[in-house]
This record gives C-alpha cells, sequence and structure tokens, in this order.
C-alpha cells in the first residue's frame, strides 16, 4: 500500500518544496537589504503582467519543455542525461544545415524538417555515450557531461571555419531566408482577435513543446516500449528476467531523450535568432535537469516547472534591469528550488508520509 496518495506526491510535496525555497529566497533577498515582497511582485508584473512579460515566459518555458522531457525521458530508463546542453548545440547545427542548404518554401514544410534535422543531431550526439553505457559499463553521467564540452568545441569549429559569411567576425552563420522564418505567437493570435506583443520572442514552436509533452506522455504510459523503459529503470535484473533487452532499450530510450534536447534549437535558433550563432543555448540543457526533477519526469510536471522556470528566467531579468539586486540572484532562487525538490525531497516527503499514515490510521 502506498504511503500516501499519489496526488500528493506529484502536487503536494513539490508545492511544499517551492514554498520552502520561496521563503529561504526571501530571506536572502533580507538580507542583501532588499524587500522580497517588492521584489515578488517586480518579477510576477514583468513576467506575467503583460503580454510582452509572458512572450518571454513562454520562450524560455519552450525551452525548458524540450530539455525537461529529454532528462525525463532518460530518467524512466533509470539513466541520468546530462549532455541536454551538447545535444541541442549539435540540434542547433541540424537546424541550420536543413535551413540554409534547402530553398523551402514555406515555414511549414521547414519547420517539419528542421525539427527532425535537430532531433536527428541531438540523437546522434546521444547514441555514442548510450552506447557506451549500454556495451561497454561507461557511466552515462561521466561520458555525456565531457560529450557537452566536446559538442561546444565542434560547434565552434563549424561556425568559425565552415558556416560564418565571408568578412563576417561574429562565429555565427547568416540569417535564414525569410521563408522559413516561424511565426510568433503574435502572428498566430492576431487573426482569431487576441492582442499579443510583437516584440516577444515566443513562437510557434509552444505548440510543437506542448506536442512533445503529450508524445512523451503516450510513449511512456501506452506503448510496449515504454513500458519497457519503465521496467528497465525499476529493475534491470527484472527487466531482463522478463526478456527485455537492456542494450536495445537503452539505446532506444537515449536515442529519444537526445532527439528532444535537439529539438530545442527549434526554438531558440528558428524561431528566436532565425540563424545559428554560439552558446545560443545558454544553459538550458542544465536547467532541463532541475525541470524534470521538479516535475517528478512526467510530461505535465515537466510541463508546468518549464513555465515555473521560464517565470524565474524572465522575472529575473526584470529584477537585473530595476532594481540593484544582482542577476545572479536567480541562479541561486533557482539553486534554492532544485535543492529542495532534488535532494532534500525526504525532508519534505518523509513527515507527510507520516501524517498521511497516521490519518490511515485513525480512520481504521
Amino acid at each position: 500500500m502506498d504511503k500516501m496518495p499519489k496526488w500528493a506526491d506529484v502536487v503536494l510535496i513539490p508545492l511544499i518544496s517551492l514554498l520552502l525555497a520561496a521563503i529561504l529566497s526571501a530571506l536572502v533577498i533580507l538580507g542583501i537589504g532588499e524587500d522580497p515582497v517588492a521584489a515578488v511582485k517586480l518579477m510576477v508584473d514583468g513576467a506575467l503582467g503583460s503580454t510582452y512579460g509572458w512572450g518571454y515566459t513562454l520562450y524560455y518555458a519552450t525551452n525548458f519543455m524540450f530539455t525537461g522531457l529529454a532528462v525525463a525521458i532518460a530518467a524512466h530508463a533509470g539513466l541520468f542525461n546530462i549532455g541536454g546542453e551538447g545535444q541541442a548545440m549539435l540540434g542547433g547545427l541540424g537546424v541550420a544545415l536543413v535551413c540554409l542548404l534547402i530553398p523551402w518554401p514555406h515555414w511549414t514544410l521547414a519547420l517539419v524538417f528542421a525539427a527532425l534535422g535537430a532531433g536527428l543531431f541531438g540523437a546522434a550526439w546521444a547514441a555514442i555515450p548510450a552506447y557506451l553505457q549500454a556495451k561497454r559499463g561507461s557511466h552515462i553521467v561521466i561520458t555525456t557531461i565531457m560529450f557537452n564540452f566536446i559538442a561546444a568545441a565542434v560547434l565552434n569549429y563549424v561556425l568559425v571555419n565552415l558556416l560564418r559569411p565571408e568578412g563576417s567576425m561574429d562565429p555565427a552563420t547568416e540569417r535564414f531566408p525569410e521563408a522559413v522564418h516561424l511565426p510568433s505567437l503574435h502572428e498566430l493570435l492576431a487573426p482569431i482577435g487576441i492582442e499579443f506583443s510583437k516584440s516577444a520572442p515566443a513562437n510557434v514552436s509552444l505548440l510543437v513543446a506542448v506536442g512533445a509533452c503529450l508524445f512523451v506522455w503516450l510513449l511512456i504510459w501506452r506503448t510496449p516500449l515504454g513500458f519497457e523503459i519503465r521496467s528497465l529503470g525499476k529493475s534491470e535484473p527484472g527487466a531482463r528476467y522478463a526478456g527485455i533487452s537492456s542494450v536495445r532499450t537503452i539505446m532506444i530510450a537515449m536515442l529519444i531523450s537526445g532527439a528532444l534536447a535537439g529539438m530545442m534549437a527549434v526554438n531558440n535558433v528558428m524561431g528566436e535568432a532565425e540563424r545559428l550563432v554560439l552558446n545560443a543555448t545558454e544553459g538550458a540543457g542544465f536547467i532541463g535537469i532541475a525541470v524534470a526533477l521538479m516535475g517528478r519526469n512526467h510530461p505535465f510536471g515537466v510541463f508546468l516547472a518549464a513555465i515555473l522556470f521560464g517565470f524565474l528566467y524572465q522575472g529575473g531579468a526584470e529584477l537585473a534591469l530595476w532594481t540593484s539586486i544582482p542577476r545572479e540572484l536567480i541562479v541561486v532562487i533557482q539553486a534554492l528550488v532544485i535543492l529542495f525538490t532534488g535532494a532534500l525531497d525526504n525532508m519534505v516527503r518523509m513527515p507527510l508520509e507520516r501524517i498521511f499514515l497516521a490519518m490511515r490510521k485513525g480512520q481504521n
């Protein structure tokens, strides 16, 4: 029998952990001589108080949905994919090649093939650590971390030596053709009479990210492959006894994970920058780890956690712009959220389990 209801595990524990992180963050803000209530109000107004703020919040959230889902898929197979950053970098290369080398007539067709290109490059970059784990026993955490640095070096070489336009000093590709520019939320919502900021970077790839959440839910809980992935994650010896190939399942799970991380580039490379630039990922691959932890590796939880971290990113930018609170404080707040939802999970879980067990005994 479960020690607590499922809803408490999925909803109540993250909420309490978030509240504890918020209280500690408020104390930190007080400690540097600022007003935490005013800081929270400014963050909320800046991130959620206008369509401009929402546009940036949803833009960041889109990135975090892809990378969070990438971590979640691997986690269900008992793997810890810390290589989302490198896989997203190489996914950007896939998007750039698709957009620059093929004369697309319309963005819809380009979007499909750019997503495929991003997924293919991200999956290819995840395949090597996956093979080393499945066949050689090399720990996935170590290899994926190492491959982040290799990906950065590869991308740097390609941008500087192969894809940089002649005469340009920027380590970036040329701008993508007009035909492949993705419509912003302003352009999508205007025909149905909804006003949205023209300058906000949120674009149609948000819908792709939401579709990816639905895809992962169907895959993990409604398909035989999803059952195999979850079985391997729960017990590798048990999965082998049931006839599930650990090598095959590890490879497939990591390929899907890498593909999802790579697809993040559709948002930031094709949708926002409209060219591939160095360091375009901006740490989103690592934030995906926190998003997956907070979302309990469930697609709906990842969706909500991605919006929360999008709010923290945009709200933090507003704090840095309009107050003397340093931008780095948002990193501290993010770290506190990760600390309470991940490392200190049992600090909240164990007292709640005792409460629910006592309530159950009282009813009996």
